[in-house]
Formats: C-alpha cells, sequence, structure tokens
C-alpha cells in the first residue's frame, strides 16, 4: 500500500489517537493529519504536547457524527486514508448511558465510512483513482466477548459482545466489514487489548488506582479481583496501527495484545509495591488503601489476545517489557499527580 499525503485520524486528542499523531508526524516527513476531534471530557489536545501546533498537524473540533462536516473535511483536504480512533470507551458509562455510545460509535463510524466510500469509490469495485485510500477502524478485544481460563482471542472467533460498549463497537466493526465486502472499500480492522502508558485518562484503571493511593483514598477494585486482562503498551500499539493501515491486507482483521495477563490484584499489588519505592507515604503499603467494591453488570471474566497473525503477516511484535513499561507509567503519574 502506498503512503496517504492526507490522513484523516478521528479521536485525535485521545490516548490512543494523540500517541499515534505524534508518532507518525515523528518518523513521516510527508504526511498531512487532519485531526478530527470533538475534544469531550476524554480529549485533551495537550495530549500532543510539542505536536500541537507541528505544521503537519491540522486540528478542526468537531463530531464523527456530524455528516456535513465530514463531507466538508474531504473536500477541503483531500483526505486519503481514514484512521478512526474516535469512540465512546469507558464501559461503566456505557452501562449508566447507552445512547451516546450507539450514536458516536455506530452511527459515526458508518458516517465516515460512507462518505469515504462515496468520495473515493463511483461504484462497487471502483475507486476513482489508485486503491490505496484506505478505512481503518480502531477496535477492540472485548468485542470477542469473555475467555474462560484457557484460550486466546484470534481474529477468526465469532463476535459475542457483553456490555453497551462493547456491542456498539461490534456494530462498527461489522458495517466496516460490510463495506469491504459489499463495495470493495480497501478497509482493516484492529483489535487491540487493554492500553497502557503515560498520559491515558484519569478514569481507567491503572490511572485511578495510582491516583487513589496517592491521594490517600480507598483504591476500589471490582469483585474479587480476579477478573483477567491483556496489557499492551499503548506506543507498541501505535506501532502495530502503522503496521496494519500501511502493510495489512485489504478486508483483514488484526489482533494487537502485548502477552501480558494479570488480574486486577495483580495489577494493584505492582502499582502499590512501586509506588512504595517511589513515593512512600512512610506510614503503611498503600496495598491497605485497597477496597473490594461491588462488581460491574456484566464483567467478563478475561480478555487475552493472540496476536502471532500480525506477528506473522506483518512483523510486528510488543517491544516494551511490562514491568518497564508500568514503572515509566508510574513515574508520569507520580509528577502528574505531584
Amino acid at each position: 500500500m502506498q503512503a496517504q499525503q492526507t490522513i484523516l485520524v478521528t479521536g485525535g486528542a485521545g490516548f490512543i489517537g494523540s500517541n499515534y499523531i505524534r508518532y507518525k508526524l515523528k518518523t513521516d516527513p510527508e504526511c498531512i493529519i487532519v485531526n478530527l476531534d470533538l475534544l469531550t471530557y476524554a480529549g485533551n489536545l495537550q495530549n500532543l504536547g510539542e505536536y500541537q501546533e507541528h505544521p503537519r498537524h491540522i486540528f478542526i473540533k468537531g463530531d464523527i457524527a456530524d455528516r456535513r462536516l465530514v463531507k466538508q473535511i474531504f473536500e477541503e483536504y483531500s483526505i486519503g486514508g481514514v484512521i478512526n480512533f474516535a469512540a465512546e470507551s469507558h464501559v461503566d458509562n456505557s452501562i449508566a448511558d447507552p445512547e451516546v455510545f450507539i450514536r458516536t460509535n455506530v452511527n459515526g463510524t458508518f458516517n465516515l465510512l460512507d462518505v469515504a466510500y462515496k468520495k473515493w469509490m463511483s461504484a462497487p469495485f471502483q475507486y476513482r483513482v489508485a486503491n490505496n485510500q484506505r478505512f481503518h477502524q480502531i477496535s477492540t478485544d472485548e468485542v470477542y466477548g469473555s475467555l474462560g481460563e484457557t484460550g486466546l482471542f484470534s481474529e477468526n472467533m465469532a463476535y459475542a459482545p457483553n456490555s453497551p460498549y462493547s456491542a456498539s463497537k461490534a456494530a462498527a466493526d461489522m458495517i466496516v466489514r460490510s463495506y469491504h465486502h459489499t463495495y470493495g472499500m480497501n478497509t482493516v480492522i484492529t483489535n487491540c487489548s487493554n492500553n497502557y502508558g503515560p498520559g491515558q485518562h484519569d478514569e481507567k484503571l491503572i490511572p485511578t488506582i495510582i491516583r487513589k493511593a496517592l491521594t490517600g483514598d480507598k483504591i476500589p477494585i471490582y469483585g474479587d479481583g480476579k477478573n483477567i486482562r491483556d496489557w499492551l503498551f499503548v506506543e507498541d500499539h501505535v506501532k502495530g496501527i502503522e503496521l496494519a493501515f500501511y502493510k495489512g491486507k485489504a478486508g483483514e482483521v488484526y489482533n494487537i495484545g502485548g502477552g501480558n495477563e494479570r488480574t486486577n490484584n495483580e495489577i494493584v499489588e505492582n502499582l502499590c509495591r512501586l509506588l512504595d519505592k517511589l513515593q512512600s507515604n512512610g506510614r503503611q503499603t498503600y496495598l491497605e488503601q485497597v477496597q473490594f467494591v461491588e462488581d460491574r453488570a456484566g464483567h467478563d471474566k478475561r480478555y487475552a489476545i493472540d496476536a502471532s497473525k500480525i506477528e506473522k503477516d506483518l512483523g510486528w511484535n510488543a517491544e516494551e517489557d511490562f514491568a518497564s513499561g508500568l514503572l515509566k507509567t508510574v513515574q508520569w503519574y507520580i509528577e502528574k499527580y505531584r
């Protein structure tokens, strides 16, 4: 696949999207990024750091569900590729208010996809220019549902989402899939495991544990703390996205996982021990602040990704060791909350 000159990155002020934009602008001198983000509570242009004012970064505040705006962007900037990070993503929020998840994650994705199709293609399987204009959907391992004690999520598994969030992402993925099979559109989907790293929004598990510990509050852990997630350092995820966008086969799905399965109990124990070393309160271990709370409704037991396809086909490998990645993350949040 040829490099696109101008890429529309949606949700580029969020955690993963901003990491991608910084990486892309740093490594690809030919690329122009148009960053469309509504700047809801989870989006912050400060996540882009010095790249916010980069000459090849164009920021537009707006909603992917605003079809008129999306059409205007495609016309004005001759968009040659789309990477759709934009999404409502917090499971607890989807349980409390699922409507906004349907609007953004389902309707918004359809809007982007359909505008791109009508701009890039004159008819099914007929691109107006060379077939190098690609739509990349950023998805999640949660679309696969919950695993038992064994097994891994692979790309050929049936979707079985259990929360309104994961159901909205699964629906969006299916719409993307349909545009490839029905219209011949050049699409790719990546499903990732739990991301972590410096700069993640405070509502997520790892930042919450660090913040609560440092402020002396109770550290809430759902249920018995034995739910298992696979953790992926955000910079490793970004590199996988780049490979899939440029080298992935049209119509394919690639799973990106860190190979770091941990229970929530293990995560809180590792974080508290690091904080004891780096930011001791001189009185007690931070583990004494842990409090088990009522479990989340429909809480999936275990997620774990088989990343062998992207490793074999595209040459991707997770580079960050989990211990070093966690240390970098803790050090960043200590500075933030200081």
